[in-house]
């Protein structure tokens, strides 16, 4: 990929990221510089590389000397607290570890001395004597390549299906699971993606978004397949989000759907109407919010769907209306709506999204050290989403909800999906949130937990009777909890797990249990 865009796009500019710059023809000696320096430091073809750092050049630049040198990258969520990186280095088999030198004392509880690791890069070093000390490991401030003084690497001969990177899911349950990505994968989710936002060279791509994320990795790939500039913000601002888009001369936008409705919580900015962006990829926004969205703004989102494990292979067509659907399938892939049993289901009725791909390495490899794992997820030749979706007639598939946040009262299935965007719909409500707990009667009862819109007041009682004519009667919400934010990951996904442990307090509202109610005869 980098030696094919500097011969097509050389001197055209292809990064922007904290007032640096690269051109296209930049990037492969600048991957092959890095690769002999990883390889001067022991690194070797299969080794794995772990990665804690922030949006900058260091991150792209260890990423992509990793590929050229046939290695893999393990990004660690820079969120991650010293038992979440020690359980990444020790799965993955790590060596060398590149990180910040902010988060150096979180390895102070991340028992290194488990994991593999010999040596650590830091960034921002400012002189060693203040580091902490972890036996048996070498600390060196990381070199820039211009000071390196190393010839570059001739690149490996590296297949479509080596590991380029092991991503680390945030799981609900048990320990995160490394997803093995081969170099085909990135290859597609690139590739995919920039023929669905209709990506071309005159086009600006512009990202808040974690690099650790593949969201945002998936970005430059995008942009080197198709000659595009692509910039990389430092974080989301829902403030400055719409400046920052203007002063970069943005074409292209990526959302993920909690970020919508902060932005639409905004005043109302001249900034708003005042930018290039053209089209926007905002999976898992509400169809309310993305229609009030293209309205305030002139931004038509992307629906969508794809994973860690898999690539972009659904997606709604520009300029279709929003209305909650997650799109068609993408050419290349297939996919089958089964139940419980793998069995195919007819159009029209909900079951497990199973996915794969025509071409061979476009999906991961499987799960890092998790053999187990791996054949529960493929089996049967597919790979299991654990989401329920419709396929409707016209081949439009709709999300329900994930399997395990399904929640069954009354002897009735709730689509917390569903729930949400009804209470979304509601003038007062910015976020929320809809999950399971358990009643007296030991089944599931509906809660949720909201965010009121700045300057309004959510009267619980008068949000019941909202969702009483807009629900049926089992899946209008028994708890609701007021807070000033929703648990999130780094990259803004919600934790519902931590709702879920947090369940029922002292403060939560209670409407009392609902009264059964008889068919009518």
């Amino acid at each position: 990929m980098l030696q094919r865009q500097a011969e097509r796009f050389g001197d055209r500019p292809l990064l922007r990221m904290n007032g640096q710059r690269w051109l296209h023809r930049d990037t492969a000696p600048i991957a092959a510089r890095r690769a002999s320096a990883l390889a001067q430091a022991g690194v070797q073809r299969g080794d794995r590389i772990a990665l804690m750092s922030s949006n900058r050049l260091e991150f792209l630049e260890v990423f992509l000397g990793s590929g050229w040198l046939g290695a893999a990258v393990v990004p660690v969520n820079t969120a991650s607290m010293g038992p979440q990186i020690g359980y990444f280095l020790a799965n993955s088999g790590a060596e060398l570890l590149v990180i910040e030198a902010q988060w150096l004392p979180r390895l102070q509880t991340a028992e290194l001395g488990r994991t593999r690791l010999r040596e650590i890069w830091v960034l921002d070093a400012e002189g060693g004597d203040a580091w902490p000390d972890f036996t048996g490991v070498q600390m060196h401030a990381y070199a820039a390549d211009a000071s390196l003084g190393l010839a570059p690497l001739p690149p490996a001969d590296v297949q479509p299906g080596d590991p380029l990177a092991i991503l680390y899911t945030s799981g609900t349950t048990g320990p995160a699971k490394g997803v093995i990505s081969p170099h085909a994968q990135y290859h597609w989710w690139g590739a995919n993606s920039a023929d669905i936002l209709g990506v071309g060279i005159d086009d600006v791509l512009c990202t808040t978004l974690p690099l650790f994320h593949i969201n945002a990795l998936n970005t430059f790939a995008q942009a080197a397949l198709t000659g595009a500039e692509v910039v990389f913000e430092p974080r989301f601002s829902a403030s400055g989000f719409w400046a920052a888009m203007h002063a970069c001369g943005a074409t292209v936008v990526y959302l993920l759907g909690a970020m919508v409705p902060i932005l639409l919580a905004q005043p109302v900015r001249d900034e708003e109407r005042g930018h290039r962006v053209r089209v926007g990829l905002g999976p898992g926004v509400p169809a309310a919010a993305s229609a009030a969205f293209r309205e305030r703004t002139g931004v038509a989102l992307i629906e969508g769907y794809g994973s860690t494990e898999t690539s972009f292979v659904i997606a709604t067509a520009p300029g279709d209306p929003p209305r909650g659907a997650m799109g068609r399938l993408r050419p290349g892939f297939d996919a089958c709506v089964v139940d419980a049993q793998d069995v195919p289901l007819p159009d029209g009725e909900a079951g497990e999204l199973l996915l794969r791909a025509d071409a061979p390495h476009a999906f991961s490899s499987g799960y890092f050290q998790m053999a187990d794992k791996t054949v529960e997820a493929w089996r049967n030749l597919w790979f299991h989403t654990g989401d329920r979706v419709v396929r409707e007639p016209d081949g439009t598939f709709r999300f329900i909800d994930r399997i395990k946040d399904a929640i069954r009262r009354r002897g009735e299935n709730i689509s917390s999906y569903e729930v949400e965007q009804v209470l979304m719909s509601h003038p007062a409500v910015a976020e929320c949130a809809v999950f399971p707990v358990r009643s007296e009667l030991a089944e599931d009862e509906v809660m949720v937990a909201l965010v009121p819109r700045a300057g309004c007041a959510v009267d619980p009682a008068e949000l019941a009777r909202f969702c009483e004519a807009r629900l049926p009667y089992f899946a209008v919400p028994r708890y609701v909890d007021l807070l000033a934010d929703l648990p999130r990951t780094e990259n803004g996904k919600v934790q519902k797990y931590r709702l879920r442990e947090r369940g029922v307090t002292a403060g939560t509202w209670d409407r009392g249990p609902a009264v059964r109610k008889l068919a009518a005869a």
